[in-house]
């Protein structure tokens, strides 16, 4: 081989090398892997800003929503409101010495899970009404500011907050440099998630749809005014309550959704109900090793019939296994 083929090698390989590194400089997903499932969410996000051409979406309309648990940080092996509500009962304990024969406090302050589990909905809602309740708004937002702080997840060892989705909090941050408004419409409830998912997610909190309390106005002794949250449920931000929950707070029809459960389903139908192009996205938690492994048989996050739903109607359903190159940030 001469010199001259030898250099003309070594040029072409500096400027394969030089080529690779700026893309991957560029790539607005680089913890996905390359492939249809990241195709598919490029090709749309190209298409519907795209001016001029067919599928063009105008700014204003330009509206994504995106469950929380399960989509954008992990929900196993609970949810993790569940496990601020359990804390919050064990810290108030010492206030109601009666819970130490009732249940289903007895079983949380005795760490029985399975007869917490026994006690079903009527239970967790009862555990949920007492942490969740009997003080102010700015109050209960401390309160969970403070749990954030401390908490950590009983496999990983890591703040919760520390378990989003780094995929994810890419897809975010590229659908705001293309002029989307990113909305969570959880489950969850609204005043547990409000007051993190900004510095988390770069969510504000006005952008957050969720489960509510009864919330009432009052004046407390000194005259101030207060919110205070009742023992009562007031809007459940769960399966047809998505749809409705996005119709009432946010008052567009989104064009991109992203779930991970049959509770995501009427948010995505009624997302990919809409005229014109549309996104529907299924996170499927495949990766036991990096993450977990759950779908039909689950008690959390149970995927079933969106799975199905969603294979038929090609919505885009992202294998966790196979498709992400990453599942969390690094540990600092």
């Amino acid at each position: 081989m001469s010199c001259k083929s030898v250099s003309s090698l070594l040029v072409g390989g500096i400027l394969c090398l030089v080529a690779g590194v700026a893309w991957a400089q560029t790539d607005p997903l680089p913890s996905w892997n390359d492939g249809e499932v990241k195709k598919s969410v490029t090709d749309f996000v190209a298409r519907v800003t795209a001016e001029g051409g067919p599928d063009f979406v105008p700014a204003p309309e330009r509206v994504a929503v995106f469950d929380n648990d399960g989509t954008l940080w992990t929900e196993q092996p609970f949810y993790f409101q569940g496990f601020f509500a359990l804390d919050r009962v064990k810290a108030m304990a010492p206030q109601h010495p009666e819970w130490k024969t009732t249940q289903p406090f007895k079983a949380v302050l005795d760490g029985d899970m399975k007869a917490l589990a026994g006690s079903g909905e009527k239970g967790l809602m009862q555990i949920i009404g007492v942490a969740h309740s009997g003080m102010t708004t700015d109050d209960f937002s401390k309160s969970v500011v403070d749990w954030l702080a401390t908490a950590r997840h009983p496999r990983f060892k890591r703040p919760y907050t520390e378990l989003t989705y780094q995929p994810m909090l890419e897809l975010l941050a590229l659908l705001r440099s293309k002029g989307f408004k990113t909305f969570i419409v959880s489950a969850g409830g609204v005043e547990f998630m409000r007051p993190w998912t900004e510095r988390v997610y770069g969510i504000p909190p006005e952008q957050v749809v969720g489960s509510s309390g009864v919330v009432t106005f009052r004046t407390d002794p000194s005259g101030k005014p207060i919110l205070l949250k009742m023992p009562k449920i007031e809007f459940v931000d769960e399966g047809p309550g998505k749809p409705v929950g996005i119709n009432r707070f946010i008052g567009r029809r989104p064009i991109f959704a992203f779930g991970n459960s049959d509770g995501d389903l009427q948010m995505l139908q009624w997302t990919t109900a809409g005229a014109g192009a549309r996104f529907a996205g299924i996170v499927h938690h495949t990766d036991a090793e990096r993450e977990y492994a759950y779908d039909r048989a689950s008690k959390v996050g149970k995927l079933d019939q969106a799975l199905d739903e969603g294979r038929a109607r090609g919505w885009t359903v992202v294998d966790m296994k196979r498709d992400w190159r990453a599942v969390f940030k690094p540990e600092k």
